[in-house]
């Protein structure tokens, strides 16, 4: 992504932050189990650059528009890859400086929310894992059965939790890596700032408030 002009800073009531690609680095186990489920189909694996497309996006919605399955097919080859992913998901690192960012924004007392496409158990656990659960206020993620998947509906339920437990939500503003996570937070008038160190591509940096390089500018830019 090109780096863009950085906008003046603003005082944000609240964060909610995106998970892979933004605050861990899971590509990789993420396409190997990828791999493993198409394999396990008896489907050509289709290449790394296919198979990174799927990382951001709900998977069952890509399974179903990208590979042609019928809504059966689309759930067997979901099983496989959760069955094949969640005990490798934990050892996916953080971004270097990112746990530094969260716990700057929790320090300051500005509202942090995790809004995520995966499942929401799956989320509570890696965040658990990787020590970054006390610096959020609510962890909002897909719900198991896929009733809750849109980018835009995790986004509106991270607000309204965030709402509920009083937090200001005025002015939030989402931090994310993908088109997925702008056009999300878009729908609830909530401006992006997209990380370069994540999976998007250079397109992808159309409609976001700002593009940043380092965790150094994303600090600026959440707390001035």
């Amino acid at each position: 992504m090109p780096t863009q002009t950085l906008p003046p800073t603003r005082t944000w009531s609240a964060v909610l932050f995106d998970l892979d690609g933004t605050i861990i680095d899971s590509a990789s186990d993420i396409t190997t189990s990828l791999a493993h489920m198409f394999s396990t189909l008896g489907l050509p694996v289709p290449p790394e650059d296919e198979l990174l497309a799927f990382v951001g996006p709900p998977l069952l919605d890509s399974l179903r528009m990208t590979s042609d399955f019928t809504e059966e097919e689309a759930w067997r080859a979901l099983e496989i890859y959760r069955a094949h992913y969640e005990p490798r998901a934990m050892r996916s690192p953080v971004f270097p400086g990112v746990a530094g960012v969260l716990e700057r924004i929790h320090a300051a007392g500005v509202p942090l929310a995790l809004a995520t496409s995966k499942p929401e158990s799956m989320a509570r656990a890696v965040l658990e894992h990787a020590d970054l659960t006390r610096y959020f206020t609510v962890i909002a993620g897909a719900s198991d059965d896929e009733e809750i998947s849109t980018k835009a509906e995790i986004v509106g339920l991270a607000l309204r939790e965030l709402r509920e437990r009083g937090a200001d939500v005025s002015d939030p503003v989402m931090v994310g890596d993908r088109a997925y996570d702008t056009l999300g937070a878009a729908a609830h008038g909530v401006p992006t700032i997209l990380v370069e160190w994540g999976y998007g591509s250079p397109a992808e940096a159309a409609d976001t408030y700002a593009v940043v390089h380092s965790t150094d500018q994303l600090r600026t830019l959440l707390l001035g």
